[in-house]
Protein backbone atom coordinates (compact mmCIF):
# COMPACT_ATOMS: atom_id res chain seq x y z
CA UNK A 1 0.00 0.00 0.00
CA UNK A 2 2.50 2.58 0.85
CA UNK A 3 4.75 1.62 -2.04
CA UNK A 4 1.14 2.79 -4.39
CA UNK A 5 1.00 5.88 -2.76
CA UNK A 6 4.80 6.46 -3.39
CA UNK A 7 3.74 6.06 -6.71
CA UNK A 8 0.93 8.40 -7.35
CA UNK A 9 3.19 10.96 -5.29
CA UNK A 10 6.04 10.29 -7.96
CA UNK A 11 3.61 10.45 -11.20
CA UNK A 12 2.00 13.55 -9.45
CA UNK A 13 5.99 14.78 -9.62
CA UNK A 14 6.23 13.95 -13.21
CA UNK A 15 2.90 15.61 -14.32
CA UNK A 16 3.65 18.82 -12.94
CA UNK A 17 7.13 18.72 -14.51
CA UNK A 18 6.02 17.83 -17.78
CA UNK A 19 3.57 20.71 -17.59
CA UNK A 20 6.62 23.20 -16.85
CA UNK A 21 5.73 24.17 -13.46
CA UNK A 22 7.36 22.74 -9.73
CA UNK A 23 4.52 20.76 -8.04
CA UNK A 24 2.45 22.47 -5.53
CA UNK A 25 3.36 22.19 -1.75
CA UNK A 26 -0.47 21.25 -0.12
CA UNK A 27 -1.08 23.68 2.27
CA UNK A 28 -2.14 22.15 6.05
CA UNK A 29 -5.85 23.07 7.58
CA UNK A 30 -3.80 25.33 9.82
CA UNK A 31 -1.82 26.99 7.07
CA UNK A 32 -4.93 28.05 4.89
CA UNK A 33 -6.68 29.37 8.39
CA UNK A 34 -3.40 31.35 8.95
CA UNK A 35 -3.69 33.24 5.60
CA UNK A 36 -7.15 33.80 6.00
CA UNK A 37 -6.52 35.75 9.44
CA UNK A 38 -3.52 37.34 8.13
CA UNK A 39 -5.74 38.71 5.14
CA UNK A 40 -8.54 39.92 7.17
CA UNK A 41 -6.37 41.48 9.92
CA UNK A 42 -7.15 45.15 10.90
CA UNK A 43 -4.64 46.20 12.74
CA UNK A 44 -4.51 49.12 15.27
CA UNK A 45 -2.37 52.15 14.29
CA UNK A 46 0.74 51.57 16.70
CA UNK A 47 1.13 47.70 15.61
CA UNK A 48 2.82 46.22 12.26
CA UNK A 49 3.53 42.96 10.81
CA UNK A 50 6.63 41.70 9.42
CA UNK A 51 7.37 37.99 8.03
CA UNK A 52 11.33 37.81 8.53
CA UNK A 53 11.75 34.78 6.58
CA UNK A 54 9.78 35.66 4.18
CA UNK A 55 6.21 35.74 2.56
CA UNK A 56 6.38 31.49 2.10
CA UNK A 57 7.07 31.19 5.75
CA UNK A 58 3.58 32.59 6.95
CA UNK A 59 3.59 30.22 10.48
CA UNK A 60 6.28 32.70 11.77
CA UNK A 61 5.99 36.19 11.57
CA UNK A 62 6.67 39.13 13.91
CA UNK A 63 4.21 41.46 15.36
CA UNK A 64 5.74 45.24 16.58
CA UNK A 65 3.77 47.06 19.00
CA UNK A 66 4.18 51.20 20.03
CA UNK A 67 1.70 52.16 22.26
CA UNK A 68 0.38 55.58 22.19
CA UNK A 69 -0.86 55.66 25.58
CA UNK A 70 -0.27 54.13 29.05
CA UNK A 71 2.90 53.59 31.10
CA UNK A 72 5.02 52.23 27.49
CA UNK A 73 3.51 55.12 25.51
CA UNK A 74 6.84 55.53 22.49
CA UNK A 75 8.37 52.11 23.13
CA UNK A 76 8.89 49.74 20.70
CA UNK A 77 8.19 45.98 21.62
CA UNK A 78 8.39 43.20 19.14
CA UNK A 79 6.59 39.73 19.24
CA UNK A 80 7.51 36.83 17.53
CA UNK A 81 4.33 34.14 16.54
CA UNK A 82 5.22 30.67 15.78
CA UNK A 83 2.03 28.89 14.49
CA UNK A 84 1.90 25.01 14.65
CA UNK A 85 0.78 22.83 11.91
CA UNK A 86 -2.77 22.53 13.68
CA UNK A 87 -3.94 26.02 14.16
CA UNK A 88 -6.62 27.22 15.28
CA UNK A 89 -7.28 23.83 17.51
CA UNK A 90 -3.70 25.08 18.98
CA UNK A 91 -2.69 28.69 20.16
CA UNK A 92 0.27 30.44 18.66
CA UNK A 93 3.24 30.25 20.54
CA UNK A 94 4.12 34.09 21.11
CA UNK A 95 7.24 35.33 22.62
CA UNK A 96 8.24 38.72 23.65
CA UNK A 97 11.50 39.56 21.75
CA UNK A 98 12.05 42.76 23.15
CA UNK A 99 13.12 42.95 27.29
CA UNK A 100 10.72 44.76 29.04
CA UNK A 101 9.46 45.29 32.78
CA UNK A 102 5.77 44.41 32.29
CA UNK A 103 3.90 42.34 34.91
CA UNK A 104 2.79 39.81 32.56
CA UNK A 105 5.91 39.29 30.54
CA UNK A 106 8.89 37.78 32.03
CA UNK A 107 11.95 38.52 31.32
CA UNK A 108 12.19 35.57 28.90
CA UNK A 109 9.54 36.84 27.00
CA UNK A 110 7.26 34.58 28.05
CA UNK A 111 4.00 36.21 27.48
CA UNK A 112 0.55 35.70 30.00
CA UNK A 113 -2.22 36.36 27.99
CA UNK A 114 -5.60 34.13 29.18
CA UNK A 115 -6.30 33.32 25.56
CA UNK A 116 -2.93 32.11 24.76
CA UNK A 117 -3.55 29.34 27.43
CA UNK A 118 -6.84 28.08 29.06
CA UNK A 119 -9.39 30.59 27.26
CA UNK A 120 -7.61 29.70 23.76
CA UNK A 121 -10.73 28.90 21.48
CA UNK A 122 -10.83 27.85 17.38
CA UNK A 123 -13.19 30.84 17.06
CA UNK A 124 -10.68 33.32 17.94
CA UNK A 125 -7.51 34.36 15.26
CA UNK A 126 -4.57 36.23 14.97
CA UNK A 127 -6.40 39.77 15.08
CA UNK A 128 -7.42 38.90 18.66
CA UNK A 129 -4.40 37.71 20.55
CA UNK A 130 -2.54 41.22 18.93
CA UNK A 131 -5.39 43.28 20.22
CA UNK A 132 -4.71 41.26 23.58
CA UNK A 133 -1.13 42.28 23.36
CA UNK A 134 -1.86 46.16 22.69
CA UNK A 135 -4.52 45.53 25.87
CA UNK A 136 -1.61 44.06 28.06
CA UNK A 137 0.26 47.56 27.66
CA UNK A 138 -2.79 50.21 28.15
CA UNK A 139 -3.78 48.14 31.41
CA UNK A 140 -1.41 45.72 32.76
CA UNK A 141 -2.76 43.09 35.35
CA UNK A 142 -0.67 42.44 38.59
CA UNK A 143 -3.61 40.25 39.48
CA UNK A 144 -2.04 37.34 36.80
CA UNK A 145 1.50 38.15 36.64
CA UNK A 146 4.65 36.50 35.12
CA UNK A 147 6.69 38.78 36.29
CA UNK A 148 5.85 38.84 40.58
CA UNK A 149 8.12 41.98 40.96
CA UNK A 150 6.99 44.33 38.67
CA UNK A 151 3.07 43.19 39.84
CA UNK A 152 4.00 44.33 43.11
CA UNK A 153 5.53 47.31 42.44
CA UNK A 154 2.52 48.00 40.12
CA UNK A 155 0.16 47.11 43.11
CA UNK A 156 1.92 49.08 45.67
CA UNK A 157 3.54 51.98 44.59
CA UNK A 158 2.10 52.84 40.79
CA UNK A 159 4.77 56.10 40.91
CA UNK A 160 7.64 53.88 41.67
CA UNK A 161 6.47 51.20 38.84
CA UNK A 162 6.02 54.00 36.40
CA UNK A 163 9.65 55.22 37.22
CA UNK A 164 11.18 51.67 36.55
CA UNK A 165 8.99 51.46 33.34
CA UNK A 166 10.79 54.60 32.06
CA UNK A 167 14.23 53.13 33.28
CA UNK A 168 14.15 50.22 31.56
CA UNK A 169 12.21 51.53 28.19
CA UNK A 170 15.66 54.00 28.50
CA UNK A 171 18.02 51.65 28.57
CA UNK A 172 19.03 50.82 32.24
CA UNK A 173 18.94 48.47 35.68
CA UNK A 174 15.71 47.68 37.32
CA UNK A 175 17.03 46.04 39.97
CA UNK A 176 19.76 43.56 38.53
CA UNK A 177 18.11 43.02 35.49
CA UNK A 178 19.13 45.31 32.38
CA UNK A 179 16.93 46.42 29.77
CA UNK A 180 18.29 47.65 26.14
CA UNK A 181 16.48 50.91 25.04
CA UNK A 182 13.34 50.07 23.14
CA UNK A 183 12.49 54.06 23.17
Amino acid sequence: MIKLFKVKEKQREAAASANGRAPVKKQSAGELRLHKDISELNLPKTTSISFPNGKDDLMNFEVTIRPDEGYYVGGSFTFTFSVSPIYPHEAPKVKCKTKVYHPNIDLEGNVCLNILREDWKPVLNINTIIYGLNHLFSHPNHEDPLNHDAAAVFRDNPRAFETNVRRAMAGGYVGSSYFSRCI
